[in-house]
């Protein structure tokens, strides 16, 4: 539900705790507390979400 969220948060308002990948090309992750959210944004207001994971097993 967080995440869900947090997801909701950023696509309505664009805050969040975003960062671009530098290691996995167009790839961003969305840190949700102990959670990484790993997403691209092919199309300004679409992003399609990759995977979640718990912070520890992520990268």
């Amino acid at each position: 539900m967080r995440i869900l969220l947090a997801l909701t948060r950023y696509g309505d308002t664009g805050e969040g705790d975003l960062l671009r990948l530098t290691d996995r090309e167009g790839l961003y992750r969305l840190r949700v507390g102990k959670w990484r959210v790993f997403l691209d944004i092919d199309v300004p207001g679409t992003a399609r979400i990759h995977g979640i994971d718990n912070r520890g097993q992520a990268y």
